[in-house]
């Protein structure tokens, strides 16, 4: 990776997308990022998220994987995208903390659930598990460097 300039660290709840590239990190337990990158207009963004779907009441938030998903989606088709050019990589959704809510597990299948309404196709994933990771997403290039969190 050369080294990018633009630096943004994305916090739980929230997403990003800029026709710039940026290197944007994150830190995943249960909660999900979704990486969309335009293949064409060498575009991306990211979300981070921490529930699998808004149940209608309160805001309708990037809190939630359904909300965030779309939303990241929309801001990247304002800049430029097309869903037709698009892929995806999806990383997170640990469990763990003993909970039969499986959070992690809800948060990994809505990503595919919104991914797959929209016909974008997921070209890597690493989900699930019980140890968190870090990530570091090139948006010029739709490189994603992953590590898994140690336990200390």
């Amino acid at each position: 990776m050369e080294e990018n300039t633009n630096k943004h660290y994305l916090y739980p709840s929230a997403l990003f997308a800029e026709k710039e590239p940026y290197w944007v990190d994150t830190i995943l337990g249960s909660c999900v990022a979704v990486c969309l990158f335009d293949t064409v207009k060498k575009i991306g963004g990211i979300n981070h998220y921490m529930l699998p779907t808004w149940n209608g009441n309160g805001l309708a938030s990037p809190k939630f994987g359904n909300i965030a998903t779309e939303k990241l989606i929309e801001k990247m088709i304002k800049n430029g995208a097309s869903t037709k050019t698009m892929i995806a990589k999806v990383f997170g959704g640990a469990n763990q903390m003993d909970s039969s809510m499986n959070i992690g597990d809800r948060n990994i299948m809505i990503a595919k659930e919104v991914l797959a309404a929209h016909g974008i196709k997921i070209m890597a994933e690493n989900t699930g598990g019980s140890v968190g990771r870090k990530l570091r997403y090139d948006t010029g290039t739709g490189q994603v460097m992953m590590k898994f969190l140690t336990k200390s």
